[in-house]
């Protein structure tokens, strides 16, 4: 029982059963909002941490706090024309990733046991701190140029699946 019409509670359609996602949608999406504050000019890249179906950091790609954003003085990565997954300690840009693990220890959350939720698969320097930090499964929804990153999160164990775009529109009139 969902909806109330006339006082009546009512139970909602097939329609409305089926557009409702899942957990992992969910927060599949959410990922992908967070992704919408990127200040990278490449791609917008959002993650997300969560255990027991509960937010604990978010994080985007972007300059640390406080430096002028990608956005606004350019890029040096496009600059050199060099390619995705290679030399990123050429980027004055912080992964996603890393920032999700970055206000987690910040504002003193463990995230040992959580699950993150990236719009991409990480990158190999990333896919090292996630192993480290104690993450248990990655959901993602576009891969990335970086083999490395999928054979070492295969050797940790560490549960991947990707998440295709929800294809939907709800109405909540």
């Amino acid at each position: 029982m969902s909806a109330i019409q006339d006082g009546v509670p009512q139970e909602p359609s097939e329609a409305k059963k089926n557009v409702r996602p899942s957990w992992d949608e969910y927060f599949m999406e959410i990922a992908a909002l967070v992704a919408t504050r990127s200040t990278c000019r490449r791609r917008s890249v959002g993650a997300i941490l969560v255990r027991d179906k509960r937010i604990l950091a978010t994080g985007y790609n972007g300059a640390p706090s406080g430096l002028a954003h990608c956005l606004d003085i350019g890029c040096l990565r496009e600059d050199l024309n060099v390619a995705s997954g290679q030399r990123h300690e050429l980027c004055r840009g912080i992964h996603a990733e890393q920032n999700a693990i970055i206000q987690a220890a910040f504002h003193g959350f463990s995230i040992r046991g959580a699950t993150l939720y990236c719009t991409h698969l990480p990158c190999a320097i990333c896919t090292k701190m996630l192993i480290n930090a104690g993450i248990e499964r990655i959901y993602y929804r576009n891969g990335y140029a970086d083999d490395l990153s999928l054979t070492m999160l295969k050797e940790a164990g560490i549960q991947i699946l990707q998440i295709p775009a929800m294809n939907y529109h709800r109405n909540f009139a």
